[in-house]
């Protein structure tokens, strides 16, 4: 049986001096290359939807490949799809890159240039090395094979303007409808997820923050599962440890929750950390919450432009949703969309303290009324962001109207901080 082949690779003059080797290996089935590391994963899930069969033997990752650092994408392509086996081609030589390409799950390493009889040693013992596990697969062993979760980051424009509680619901909303749903407080210093929910559990993200491979066993032992089925991956008691967190071992852990969850949301909290910056840019949706006044505003509008500037996330890839709204603000959505270049949501969250002041000081914002409105609100937030399942959309409507339905910049970050 041929051995199917895909490269990953940014450049063009490397494509083709790629490929063309490629295409003279013996039992060689060279795919359509890709060019970057979102089209690679993107076609890996949906061959893997179909079936482990369908994925590729061997996939070549060039080492210009972008916008995820090549290392990171080769860890999770090796976390995600197992079954794939995957090859580094880069210049670096050294025992150095050897070994952290080994540790990210490559199963080989070739050097520019290219030679041929080095580049067919490698791809033929890869493509042995994955006919024997998905031999071990067909065994029943657990191996992933989903299109991968949905990761949206929920940040604060400043403190209290209610990133956390909108995070919460937005979780609860998505599990309530069926999605398997994670919650991760990467709000590290400071991070309120457990006592909003009245959790008290040893655990922690940064259980996970040293471990370079984040199996299955290891992840279901770092999480705890909620009454509500919602799996909860905490900030630390200690605020200081949360240093612990670096941007790569973030990206490991999104990885790896959204290995396994439908749904991954994040409370980023209002301090931008290297975490913070990683999960927001790796998001498929990241909401900036504020509240209608002037310094909560102002303060969505630096983050923005720090985002940019960073080159972690674009003005206009973000989403703003405004908390606590007034009809008598002077300070309404589209002033607000103005002056942050942002989307903005369309569902806006009312101001109630009342309905939500027992519910935070029991710790239970899990309990809210769902005839209120401000939890009405959140829950038809996650229906506009296509976080719950069709069937339950239909059921959520929005207060007082009609049903709705429904690595650059990381290191940017901490080389700023340096």
């Amino acid at each position: 049986m041929p051995t199917r082949i895909l490269p990953a690779v940014g450049d063009a003059d490397a494509v083709r001096s790629l490929t063309t080797l490629l295409s003279q290996l013996p039992d060689a089935e060279p795919v359509a290359p890709v060019s970057d590391s979102t089209q690679l994963v993107d076609t890996l899930a949906r061959l893997a939807a179909e079936s482990v069969d369908e994925l590729p033997e061997v996939v070549v990752v060039h080492e210009r490949i972008g916008p995820v650092p090549a290392l990171e994408l080769v860890r999770e392509v090796a976390l995600r799809f197992p079954a794939v086996g995957v090859i580094l081609v880069t210049t670096d030589a050294g025992p150095g890159l050897f070994a952290a390409a080994m540790d990210s799950g490559a199963r080989g390493l070739v050097t520019l240039p290219l030679s041929y009889e080095d580049l067919a040693s490698r791809v033929q013992a890869v493509a042995q090395w994955s006919v024997g596990v998905r031999r071990h697969l067909g065994h029943g062993a657990d191996v992933f094979t989903g299109v991968g979760g949905t990761v949206v980051t929920v940040s604060g424009a400043k403190g209290g303007v209610g990133a956390t509680l909108t995070a919460v619901q937005l979780a609860l909303a998505a599990q309530a409808s069926g999605r398997s749903t994670a919650l991760v407080d990467l709000d590290l210093q400071s991070g309120d997820v457990a006592s909003y929910l009245d959790v008290q559990f040893r655990r922690s993200v940064v259980d996970l923050a040293a471990i370079t491979d984040i199996s299955p066993r290891i992840l279901a032992e770092a999480v705890f599962r909620h009454d509500t089925g919602v799996a909860l991956l905490l900030a630390p008691a200690e605020g200081e440890r949360g240093e612990e967190v670096t941007d790569r071992a973030a990206r490991q852990i999104l990885s790896a929750l959204r290995a396994r969850y439908e749904v991954v949301v994040v409370d980023c909290g209002a301090q931008l950390s290297g975490a913070g910056a990683a999960a927001v840019e790796l998001a498929e949706r990241a909401l900036l919450v504020t509240t209608p006044d002037v310094v909560a505003v102002r303060g969505a509008k630096r983050t923005v432009r720090m985002w940019d500037r960073l080159q972690i996330r674009k003005a206009e890839e973000t989403t703003v949703v405004v908390n606590r709204h007034t009809r008598s603000t002077e300070i309404q959505p589209p002033l607000i969309q103005k002056i942050t270049g942002t989307a903005i949501a369309a569902t806006t969250i009312p101001a109630n303290f009342r309905e939500l002041q027992a519910a935070v000081d029991a710790g239970r914002v899990h309990a809210l009324d769902g005839k209120g409105v401000v939890r009405q609100a959140l829950w038809a937030l996650a229906g506009e962001l296509g976080l719950v399942k069709a069937p339950e959309t239909a059921l959520v409507r929005r207060p007082g109207g009609r049903a709705r339905g429904g690595d650059r910049g990381a290191a940017g970050f901490r080389r700023r901080r340096e």
